[in-house]
């Protein structure tokens, strides 16, 4: 990157600077004219002087009257003019400006893509993020007005002092008489200002960083109750900031008011000399009223030029800053990741280092001389003591790290020299704890099968024109044209031929590590639009008749689930759902705060349940209190009866002391809905408090009906109904096949209903298109919604679908248990026979069927060979399986 600010923007937006430049200058004319025409007003077309009446102008006479008009009209005229040019140059500044902002992050974010891994050590999320995003932000400010503010605001006031100095020499001089005295003065205070303000910008990067640890290390944070300690410590760096912003303020303030006070002696200059003058008959009174104009009109030119100044200082700092952080050493070129060879080739052979050096960044040495060689068919064990350079010598072979001297070729081809395309393609890597990205599960899994669109999408219409807008500025901003919405997955690289093999590969891969079962379980509680996907959804319906008639032909399950009626209360649902009888979309309504809602209370008044509601709400509230006075809050009654929680039980109980039975008509507002809430969380079958009656049950089913009916065309769409012989977008894929609930009081009911719902799903094919459903399952940030064993299979599964000559692993199943981690590893070393698997091992006793051993020690391969010859000539190999 160009290191200073200026040979970046005439780099990439000379041409748009010219043409701003160009802009700028034509409108001086014009200006000037403007700044002529208020003398001509007052002194010819109103006091008449130096003119007589009527005067001729292009063949056409005007007396005093028409000959105002027509001034002022010019005058109005050369005011829409100057605002148009204004108008133009800002616009065209702002779009240069966002243009460069945009090529610049794009820029720094690609310099990211490439930054050695070392980097990150050093560099945290928390620091990066604020100089690509909020740091930047001013730039593209002033980039745009570089060159066009000050030549435009310069030329603007050099066209108004040449306008004083025809007008009178002596008010010229009186106008700028202070002007040295701001140039000498605050560029002085703007130095310091620009010190003070590297200083908060490196604070502000300390701070980030702060938060970035709070965020990620919340945990630790709440385990050794260190919340104080990290408001101090966050406190302190508030502390720093604000003191040197105040200073900046203080500075900023200064420079303020020195040009407030000076601009403001200029009119009296004006009002001194130049009324003198008008006194003593050397200057007219027009010429007088237009200086003071041009004066006011030069305040705002010197003042965004002191602006500019200052902003000029800032963007310079801020950019110097960005570049010195995003020039690490070691990073790769971009030609490394941008090459694109005509054919990616296998590697095949044999993976061979030469003294291969590397030292981390403190200069201890991690590898030291190393030499390595095996077969590119070969299922290759790497172990060692802790500090033998294990970890980086996958580091190297997988080039995540360049090494500082050396060579790594795999065949043919020089691994430190190849491009990404082919090292990325032929090689896969998983550390001790891979990433996972904020998206979806099928995101994740497909990510190494994403390296080019390789099928287009035929726009048409105004998708057709927004992507050729999107292309043409992405031409102009240096940024990359592809289509992020393509189809970029590489079906050849994970040898299939096309969608559905790779959704049969996908499930192959997801039961080698042991994933399918929970990526399953996912599906069944995720929810699938029909319209994307008509047959999946006519194949869940199928399930649910099949599933509805294996039910009624075992007696021993038949009562074990309650089906959804739409003329018959739910005894194994709430009431709440009962009322809705359907799946809430959106957020109108909220299954908790039903009492709440307005549709709602009005739905129970018209039903006239509104003081049924009241009386079953105080009667549970009574009950709740009898049933749980003086137990202890874990009590089990607590999460059987989940209408009152430990923390609100005091509250209810002030509440029933308060009113009796006979006088809730005069309950508070508050008391009246929180005791009309209790009764929508009652499920009869389970609860049993008997408060929910025959006729009752027959009410809320009416004023279900009623519910649906009345629905306000504001609220349509909010509730997806249950239909018996339809499938609910809303609802989740399992709860559309059961369409019921799991009855109260059988032994084992959730089970055995799982089980015989397996069953369906194997019978009819589903759990591959339930397996579908749950790879679009979103993870969240960094798979916070997985466990870290889901995370750790996820990230290898994505290694793998994409069929890598070359696995590289790095203890990629140490935090698994024993019994996973044995049959992950039998899986993989299975699906490795034949090609290349590099996988570091934390204990010796692992390497048994692998068909060759690496021993390092001290940075360098001590021993190698078969694990059966190191078992009879290895005394180090029988010593760490000893070991192990």
């Amino acid at each position: 990157m160009e290191h200073s600010i200026y040979k970046y923007i005439l780099r990439y937006s000379k041409k748009q600077q010219i043409i701003l430049t160009l802009m700028a200058i034509t409108s001086f004319p014009f200006l000037y004219v403007y700044l002529q025409i208020p003398a001509l007003i007052i002194d010819q077309a109103i006091q008449g002087n130096d003119i007589s009446f009527p005067v001729e102008y292009m063949g056409i006479e005007f007396d005093q009257l028409e000959f105002l008009y027509l001034t002022v009209g010019l005058f109005l005229l050369l005011v829409v003019a100057n605002q148009s040019f204004k108008y133009m140059i800002n616009v065209y500044q702002g779009v240069s400006g966002e243009r460069m902002l945009r090529r610049l992050r794009y820029e720094l974010y690609s310099r990211i893509l490439r930054f050695p891994m070392p980097t990150f050590k050093k560099k945290s999320s928390g620091e990066i993020i604020p100089m690509v995003t909020a740091e930047v932000e001013p730039l593209g400010g002033f980039i745009g007005e570089a060159f066009a503010l000050p030549i435009f605001q310069g030329g603007y006031l050099l066209v108004i002092i040449t306008f004083l100095l025809v007008q009178n020499w002596i008010m010229a001089l009186a106008a700028i008489a202070l002007y040295p005295l701001q140039a000498y003065f605050i560029p002085i205070l703007q130095k310091k200002v620009n010190l003070l303000g590297k200083e908060r910008v490196r604070l502000v990067r300390v701070l980030s960083d702060q938060i970035g640890e709070t965020v990620n290390g919340a945990e630790e944070i709440h385990a050794h109750d260190g919340s104080n300690f990290m408001r101090a410590k966050f406190s302190s760096q508030l502390n720093k900031i604000y003191t040197v912003r105040y200073r900046i303020y203080i500075l900023k303030f200064i420079v303020k008011f020195l040009n407030n006070f000076i601009q403001q002696l200029g009119p009296f200059f004006f009002y001194a000399i130049g009324g003198t003058m008008v006194i003593n008959g050397t200057l007219e009174i027009g010429v007088l009223v237009a200086a003071i104009a041009a004066h006011k009109e030069m305040a705002a030119p010197w003042k965004e030029l002191l602006a500019y100044y200052q902003r000029r200082e800032d963007a310079r700092i801020k950019y110097e800053q960005v570049v010195e952080q995003f020039e690490p050493a070691g990073m790769r070129d971009e030609s490394n990741q941008l090459e694109e060879p005509d054919t990616i080739p296998n590697l095949t052979g044999e993976m061979v280092g030469n003294n291969i050096v590397l030292a981390d960044d403190t200069g201890s040495t991690l590898l030291e001389s190393l030499n390595v060689r095996f077969r590119l068919d070969e299922r290759v064990a790497v172990v060692g003591p802790a500090g033998s350079g294990r970890e980086a010598l996958t580091h190297v072979l997988a080039r995540i790290i360049d090494p500082d001297r050396g060579q790594v070729s795999a065949g043919d081809i020089d691994l430190v020299k190849a491009p990404e395309a082919i090292v990325g393609r032929r090689i896969a890597y998983v550390g001790q704890h891979g990433y996972v990205f904020n998206s979806t599960l099928g995101d994740n899994l497909f990510f190494g099968l994403k390296h080019r669109p390789l099928h287009e999408i035929d726009y048409d219409g105004e998708e057709k024109s927004a992507r050729e807008n999107y292309i043409r500025e992405a031409k102009l901003t240096g940024n990359s044209v592809d289509d992020a919405e393509a189809n970029w997955l590489d079906y050849g690289l994970a040898s299939v031929s096309e969608n559905g093999g790779l959704d049969s590969r996908a499930l192959e891969v997801l039961e080698m590590v042991d994933l399918s079962e929970d990526v399953y379980q996912l599906g069944l509680r995720s929810t699938l639009d029909p319209e994307e996907a008509p047959e999946a959804a006519d194949l869940i319906l199928s399930a649910r008749k099949r599933f509805f008639e294996k039910l009624e032909a075992d007696p021993s399950l038949k009562n074990m689930i309650e089906a959804f009626e739409e003329d018959k209360y739910n005894t194994n649902a709430t009431l709440a759902e009962n009322l809705l009888f359907g799946t809430p979309v959106g957020t109108a309504f909220d299954l908790d705060r039903m009492a709440e809602n307005a549709y709602v209370q009005k739905v129970i008044e018209d039903a006239d349940l509104t003081e049924t509601f009241l009386r079953m709400g105080y009667q549970v509230a009574t009950l709740m209190v009898e049933l749980f006075a003086g137990l202890p809050p874990d009590h089990e009654f607590f999460q059987l009866y989940g209408f009152i929680s430990s923390e609100e039980l005091p509250e209810y109980q002030a509440m029933i002391s308060r009113i009796d039975w006979d006088h809730l008509d005069q309950l508070r507002d508050e008391d009246r809905l929180r005791f009309m809430s209790l009764p929508f969380k009652v499920i009869p079958s389970r609860h049993r408090l008997g408060v929910l009656t025959d006729e009752i049950q027959e009410k809320i089913v009416q004023a279900r009906h009623k519910f649906a009916e009345s629905l306000p065309e504001e609220l349509q769409g909010s509730v997806a109904f249950f239909e018996e012989d339809a499938y609910s977008a809303a609802t989740n894929l399992q709860d559309n096949i059961l369409f019921g609930k799991i009855a109260f009081g059988y032994a084992q009911a959730a089970e055995k209903i799982g089980s015989l719902l397996s069953t369906v799903v194997d019978e009819m094919d589903l759990k591959r298109i339930i397996i579908g459903v749950g790879l679009n399952f979103r993870v969240g940030t960094a798979g916070a919604r997985l466990s870290a064993t889901q995370r750790q299979k996820l990230c290898l599964a994505r290694a793998i679908i994409k069929h890598p000559d070359v696995l590289i692993l790095n203890q990629a199943t140490s935090s698994f248990d024993a019994a996973t981690e044995q049959k992950l590893m039998g899986n993989i070393l299975k699906e490795f026979d034949g090609r290349c698997l590099v996988w570091s091992l934390d204990h010796a006793d692992k390497t048994k069927d692998f068909d060759n051993v690496l021993i390092l020690k001290s940075g360098r391969v001590a021993e190698s060979g078969p694990p059966t010859k190191l078992t009879t000539d290895s005394l180090q190999y029988k010593e760490m399986l000893a070991g192990s």
